[in-house]
C-alpha cells in the first residue's frame, strides 16, 4: 500500500508539473497570436487569441486544483482536496460550452458581414499556436488518460489546435479562391465538436459529485466476486462511488461466522485484495457481522433499492 501511495504521489507530481509548463507555453501562444491578429487585421485569429485567454484559464484553474489535491486530508476534509479537481473539470467543461455559444454567434455575423484579412501572417501566427499546443496536448495525454481534471485542460488545448487549424485553412481557402464565407462554416464545425468533448466532461464530473457507481463498474459482478471470496456468508449496504477521478472508494456490511479479530483478518485480507486486483478499489471499509447481527435491518441509508443497500445475494452460500 505505502508503494502505491508513492506512485499516485508522483503521478499527481507529475501532472502537477505538466500543467505549469502548458501554463507557461500557452502564454507564448497568446501573445504571438494577438500580434499576429493585429498585423494581419484578422478577426479570426483575434478570436482564437480569445479562446487561448480561457486555455490560460483552464489550464491556470487546472494547475491550482493539482496542487491543492496535493494537500493532506485534516480533521475537517478527511477525503483531502482531490475534489478540487472536479470542481476545476466542470468549470472548464462549462466554459468550454460557452467558447462554443460565442464561435457560433460569431460565425453567423461573419456569414452576414465578411471582413478582408491577410492569409499569410494568419498562417505564421496559427502555425506557431498549433505547433506548441500540440507539445502541450502530448504532455497532458498521459496525465489525462486517468486525471479528469488534467482532460478538460486538455481538451481545452485541443479545442485551441482545432481553432488554429480552421484559421490556417480558411486562410488558404480565401487566398486561393477568395471565398470569405470559409471562414464561419469551419468555425461552426469546431464549435460542434468542442461542445461534444465538453458535455463528456460534464457528464462524468457530474456522475463523480453525485457519487454515482463508477463508468464499467458492474454492481451484480462486484457482489458476486465479494460472494465467491472464503468465509463471506452475505453482503448487504453496499455502495461503491469515486472520490475524484480514477480514485474509487467502497463500504459494505458483510456477514461471516462468528470470529474473534484474528479470525476474520484473512477474509479481510482477501476482500482487500480482490477489490484492488479486479476493480482498482483502493479505499475500502468493510464491516463484518455475524450471522446473529440483525440490527442493521430497517436501518440502511437506502431502504428503496434492494441491490446496494440489503443484498442477500450470499444466502443461499452460507446456508
Amino acid at each position: 500500500m505505502q508503494a502505491h501511495t508513492h506512485r499516485h504521489d508522483h503521478a499527481a507530481t507529475l501532472v502537477k508539473g505538466r500543467l505549469r509548463l502548458a501554463f507557461l507555453c500557452t502564454c507564448v501562444i497568446l501573445v504571438v497570436e494577438v500580434a499576429g491578429g493585429l498585423v494581419a487585421n484578422s478577426l479570426a485569429l483575434l478570436s482564437d487569441a480569445g479562446h487561448v485567454v480561457t486555455d490560460l484559464f483552464a489550464l491556470g484553474l487546472a494547475w491550482f486544483a493539482s496542487a491543492q489535491a496535493a494537500r493532506p486530508a485534516n480533521a475537517r476534509n478527511t477525503f483531502g482536496y482531490h475534489r478540487v479537481g472536479i470542481l476545476a473539470a466542470l468549470t472548464n467543461a462549462i466554459t468550454l460550452i460557452l467558447i462554443a455559444i460565442f464561435i457560433l454567434i460569431e460565425a453567423a455575423s461573419r456569414l452576414m458581414r465578411p471582413e478582408p484579412v491577410q492569409p499569410l501572417a494568419m498562417f505564421l501566427a496559427a502555425s506557431v499556436g498549433i505547433g506548441v499546443n500540440l507539445a502541450i496536448a502530448l504532455g497532458l495525454r498521459g496525465a489525462g488518460h486517468e486525471n479528469l481534471n488534467a482532460r478538460s485542460a486538455l481538451l481545452h488545448v485541443l479545442g485551441d489546435v482545432g481553432a488554429s487549424v480552421g484559421v490556417i485553412v480558411a486562410g488558404i481557402m480565401i487566398l486561393l479562391t477568395g471565398w470569405t464565407l470559409a471562414d464561419p462554416l469551419l468555425s461552426v464545425g469546431i464549435a460542434a465538436l468542442i461542445s461534444v468533448s465538453a458535455f463528456r466532461v460534464v457528464r462524468e464530473t457530474l456522475s463523480i459529485l453525485l457519487e454515482a457507481t463508477p463508468p464499467g463498474l458492474a454492481m451484480e459482478r462486484l457482489v458476486s466476486d465479494l460472494c465467491q471470496i472464503t468465509g463471506v456468508r452475505n453482503v448487504h449496504d453496499l455502495h461503491v462511488w469515486s472520490i475524484s477521478s480514477g480514485m474509487r472508494a467502497l463500504s459494505c456490511h458483510a456477514v461471516i461466522d462468528d470470529l474473534p479479530p484474528s479470525g476474520s483478518a484473512p477474509i479481510l485480507d482477501r476482500i482487500s485484495q480482490m477489490l484492488l486486483e479486479k476493480y482498482q478499489i483502493e479505499h475500502a471499509t468493510v464491516q463484518f457481522e455475524s450471522t446473529a447481527h440483525t440490527s442493521h435491518q430497517g436501518h440502511c441509508a437506502c431502504t428503496s433499492d434492494a441491490l446496494y443497500c440489503d443484498l442477500n445475494h450470499c444466502g443461499e452460500a452460507g446456508d
